[in-house]
């Protein structure tokens, strides 16, 4: 378990669990990847986590979150939700996910691997130990990875659109942060979208967005 010192000013203690997760090799030692580069971005101050399933190849090369296809696509949703520009995001946004290395592609090359179980477990608790030192208001979990994390036993149909609990339980609006509000992952590889009801999920969901931001970056 990663934790920070008592007594220390969060911007402090963030800043140390950073330095640490930047030369985090666990999955490596453990036989799970060949190469360890953490990636996610933030500061202390931001009240809205949005956390993916794992950093693609741009990613990697870049260390940066949400640098390659999908990330242009995830900020062309921000954009609809009323927030622009992409550095604006950014500057608004802690960004991490639930394994922070690159996972590799898939055996037939297709498109990226999904991290398996042992990965997730490995990495959880940087996560934990963000929330816990970053204290978010808005907790936005990408793709279907994030979202069981947050809200278990759901899929994107029950999901997208909706706000719920810390504990995962569905409300009908803000109160005891942090909320969680769900997006799928707008990765090409996710067919989700495809179908005009599920677009339409998406489009009330980025209609809700914008409040919902403005609403945590209330003091």
């Amino acid at each position: 378990m990663v934790t920070a010192g008592g007594g220390e000013a969060p911007e402090t203690a963030l800043a140390a669990v950073q330095r640490a997760h930047r030369v985090c090799t666990r999955c490596v030692d453990a036989g799970l990847l060949d190469v360890a580069n953490p990636v996610f971005s933030g500061h202390a101050g931001q009240r809205i986590l949005l956390v993916g399933q794992a950093p693609g190849p741009v990613e990697h090369d870049l260390t940066r979150p949400f640098a390659g296809r999908a990330g242009r696509q995830l900020m062309r949703w921000f954009v609809r939700a009323g927030v622009a520009p992409e550095e604006e995001v950014r500057r608004r946004v802690y960004m991490t996910a639930m394994t922070t290395c690159f996972p590799g592609r898939t055996a037939d090359g297709r498109g990226d691997r999904r991290p398996s179980a042992r990965e997730v477990a490995l990495c959880s608790s940087w996560l934990d130990a963000v929330i816990g030192l970053l204290r978010p208001r808005l907790i936005l979990p990408v793709g279907t990875l994030a979202i069981g994390r947050f809200v278990a036993g759901r899929g994107l149909d029950e999901c997208v659109g909706r706000l719920f609990d810390a504990s995962g339980g569905e409300v009908e609006a803000a109160g005891d942060p942090p909320a969680v509000f769900p997006l799928p992952h707008p990765s090409g590889q996710s067919r989700w979208l495809n179908d005009a009801a599920h677009a339409a999920r998406l489009d009330a969901a980025l209609a809700r967005l914008g409040g919902l931001m403005a609403w945590a970056e209330t003091p």
